[in-house]
């Protein structure tokens, strides 16, 4: 007749010490201010086994410990993607697990912007920048020299008889690269202002 292997007896979920522990829940550490007492028997030269066994058995009862406590102060929610449990912030400051970086050597260009105030360009100066592939060089989309400008200061500029034809009196060839971005900016402010009446009119 065969007989079946006995269940190991069920450890008790209460921990009783001297002194009681101390925690730092946001880092799920549970410090045992209490020494560890090795039994003589269980010394490592005389019975490794039993050296391990009772170990185990310290760092069993610090994990029974450290549960019972998110257990009983943590807040627990319910979600779709399961149980969650909120842990509080740490506590306890941590090493750094490598050296601060050191401060970088100020390169020559560094050193020589800052003599003459030279800043980095800004996301709107970097925006404003196009390349010329007749020249080779990058040059501005607007402003001071600006693409959208080119041919304004040519001596010599291509004349179309039909255009001419329907010119309006006083004006002039040379002007109509002017009054077109005049005319585009009055466009845009246009559309801004009606833009911004609506948006105050949905509030």
């Amino acid at each position: 007749m065969a007989t079946t292997a006995s269940k190991p007896a069920k450890l008790p979920v209460t921990v009783d010490k001297p002194t009681p522990y101390t925690f730092d829940l946001g880092l799920l550490l549970a410090n045992d201010p209490n020494p560890v007492a090795i039994p003589a028997s269980a010394s490592a030269a005389t019975d490794p086994a039993a050296l391990e066994s009772h170990l185990a058995s310290v760092a069993r009862d610090g994990t029974q410990v450290l549960i019972n406590q998110l257990l009983t102060t943590c807040a627990i929610s319910s979600t779709p993607a399961g149980v969650l449990l909120s842990l509080p912030p740490a506590q306890t400051p941590l090493p750094r697990e490598k050296p601060i970086p050191a401060a970088k050597a100020e390169t020559k260009w560094s050193a020589f912007a800052k003599r003459r105030g030279i800043k980095p360009k800004t996301r709107e100066q970097r925006r404003n920048q196009q390349y010329n592939e007749a020249t080779g060089e990058f040059e501005r989309k607007w402003g001071y020299k600006g693409a959208n400008k080119a041919g304004q200061d040519d001596a010599i500029i291509e004349v179309s008889a039909a255009k001419e034809a329907e010119r309006r009196e006083g004006t002039s060839v040379r002007g109509d690269k002017r009054r077109e971005i005049r005319e585009r900016v009055k466009r845009n402010e246009r559309r801004m202002r009606k833009n911004q009446r609506n948006a105050e009119g949905r509030k």
